[in-house]
């Protein structure tokens, strides 16, 4: 007889709550992609398609320009991600590594700024991509994305910096290498699990964000995914099952990234954390 008293029981309840809360929206947003506007609205619900249709699917494909869509997040998000690695790899060797004053403060602000909103930087954020000439251009994006990410990507950075020993850069500068070598030859390719874990994040982070790219690439042409999928309901009316397709399709490039780099992801926050 199972015990409602047992710790182990309610555990099991609390990850189950937490498996279908994450699952159950994608699942089905999935299976109303292939329903038509009609089985969608009828009364009782039909929580399988009766018949399964690829039409919202090819409607998705024809009716906006959601290849030009997904290229232009690509770009955005593969550019972000590695202008955010780039530099906060710099950031964290600084931080781990050299003998800064305050880096508790430094470190505080870190953790600071990633809780901003990205409403209260929309204004300034305009205004300089005005002032620079830079709007309806992929870097306008590009650059606030990266800023937006290098904050916890640096911390997951510096907790594997923290756990190379210091004897294989000063070998490597013996043999010849400058400091930035080591960090590149050395200390990023034995942080990988890291390296792979910010990129992800930030990679994730600039594919899903809108506020900014609706505001910054107003031009059709120039616009990404999330923004190109708001743009397929009309004025009076919402095609539910359009746009579930037009959202599978730009969840699908996520998923695949996280499947693939799975262990990596996990193993990556696990270890930061334990060596942070």
């Amino acid at each position: 007889m199972v015990k409602l008293n047992s710790p182990r029981i309610w555990l099991w309840i609390a990850a189950g709550i937490v498996v279908i809360n994450g699952f159950f929206p994608a699942v089905w947003i999935l299976l109303t992609s292939f329903k038509t506007e009609a089985e969608l609205t009828r009364i009782p619900i039909t929580w399988l398609p009766e018949n399964p249709t690829l039409q919202n699917y090819v409607q998705a494909l024809t009716r906006a320009p959601i290849g030009r869509y997904f290229l232009n997040s690509l770009i955005v998000a593969v550019g972000a991600t590695l202008l955010c690695v780039f530099v906060s790899a710099l950031a964290a060797y600084a931080l781990a590594r050299l003998r800064i004053p305050h880096k508790t403060l430094i470190f505080s602000l870190l953790v600071g700024v990633s809780m901003f909103p990205t409403v209260t930087l929309l204004l300034p954020l305009f205004e300089m991509v005005l002032a620079l000439g830079l709007r309806n251009t992929y870097v306008a994006l590009i650059l606030p994305h990266a800023a937006l990410s290098i904050p916890v990507a640096t911390l997951v950075l510096v907790s594997f910096f923290q756990g190379i020993p210091k004897d294989l850069e000063s070998a490597a500068m013996v043999d010849g290498c400058s400091r930035l070598g080591a960090l590149w030859r050395i200390v990023v390719p034995l942080s990988a699990p890291g390296v792979f874990t910010a990129s992800i994040l930030a990679f994730v982070n600039s594919w899903d964000e809108f506020l900014l790219s609706l505001t910054l690439l107003p031009s059709q042409a120039m616009r990404t995914l999330p923004v190109g999928i708001q743009f397929l309901q009309g004025e009076y009316s919402f095609p539910w099952p359009l746009i579930s397709a037009a959202l599978i399709i730009a969840l699908v490039p996520v998923a695949l990234v996280i499947a693939i780099f799975q262990e990596r992801v996990v193993g990556g926050l696990t270890q930061g954390g334990v060596k942070g």
